[in-house]
């Protein structure tokens, strides 16, 4: 029975040890983790906010380049029908004037070409 007392006493001492560096050493893991994970929440909230920041000043951007091409629209539109109504005046123009009309219109794109 001393024997088996022996045995077991030394195989329960040892498990014991062994269990105890574990507990240990998981314990500096849990520390470890701990940290990583505060580190890691930081991380994330910073890069939400960054997101959020993104987000706004890209929902500027698209309102103003909206509001730009609104503008750049109603400015085309309107070149357009200016354009329209100087194509009518001249064919008006060269209507009444006849024989005149041609000179006018080499005049008129000469002009336009020295515009370009």
């Amino acid at each position: 029975m001393a024997c088996w007392c022996e045995t077991n006493d030394k195989e329960k001492t040892k498990s014991i040890k062994e269990a105890e560096a574990r507990i240990a050493a998981l314990e500096v893991k849990i520390e470890e983790d701990t940290a990583a994970s505060a580190r890691l929440a930081t991380e994330i909230k910073n890069t939400e906010q960054e997101v959020s920041k993104n987000q706004e000043s890209l929902d500027q951007a698209t309102a103003i380049r909206e509001k730009e091409l609104a503008e750049f629209n109603a400015e085309e539109k309107e070149m357009l029908e200016a354009i329209s109504a100087l194509k009518a005046a001249v064919t008006v123009l060269s209507k009444h004037h006849g024989g005149a009309s041609s000179a006018f219109l080499q005049v008129a794109a000469e002009t336009a070409q020295d515009d370009q």
